[in-house]
């Protein structure tokens, strides 16, 4: 438990960089990411799960 709660602490920290950095900026996004289509939206959101699974099998396996 200790573990997975620091691993969402950290994804906090990284979640929250570019709203602490770049407020602007992340607000133009948002407005952007709302006229994208769901389907869009899911595709985008599947890439990147991917591209977490594999980071994370990556670092676990290979390293």
């Amino acid at each position: 438990m200790k573990f997975f709660i620091s691993v969402m602490g950290m994804v906090m920290i990284v979640e929250g960089l570019p709203y602490f950095a770049f407020p602007d900026k992340m607000k133009k996004t948002i407005s952007v990411m709302i006229t994208l289509p769901d389907d869009v939206l899911r595709k985008l959101g599947a890439m990147l799960m991917l591209i977490g699974l594999g980071a994370v099998y990556f670092v676990n396996k290979v390293v």
